[in-house]
C-alpha cells in the first residue's frame, strides 16, 4: 500500500537518487493540484507520470489519479505540498 506523506510549505520530497520511485502532488497559485512522477515497468524500463488536468481540479482528485498510478507501478509514497 502506498503511503501518503504532507510537506510543510517550502519542504521538499527527499532526494534519494536516479533509482527512485517518486510520485508528487503540488499546489499551484490557481487552486488545482498537478501530480508528476516517475517508476519503472516490471521490465526495467523508466515510466513517468504526468496529471492530466481534470484529476487537477481537487486534492481528492489528483490524490485518486496518483494513487492508482502508484499502485500499478510500485511507488511506495505519495508526497503532496499543499502551499504553492
Amino acid at each position: 500500500m502506498t503511503s501518503v506523506v504532507y510537506l510543510s510549505p517550502g519542504e521538499d520530497m527527499p532526494d534519494h537518487g536516479d533509482d527512485m520511485r517518486w510520485l508528487r502532488i503540488e499546489a499551484s497559485d490557481d487552486g488545482r493540484f498537478s501530480g508528476s512522477g516517475g517508476s519503472f515497468k516490471a521490465n526495467g524500463d523508466w515510466v513517468g507520470y504526468g496529471s492530466l488536468a481534470e484529476d487537477d481540479v481537487s486534492l481528492e482528485a489528483a490524490l485518486a489519479a496518483a494513487q492508482q498510478w502508484a499502485a500499478k507501478y510500485d511507488v511506495p509514497t505519495i508526497w503532496i505540498q499543499l502551499a504553492p
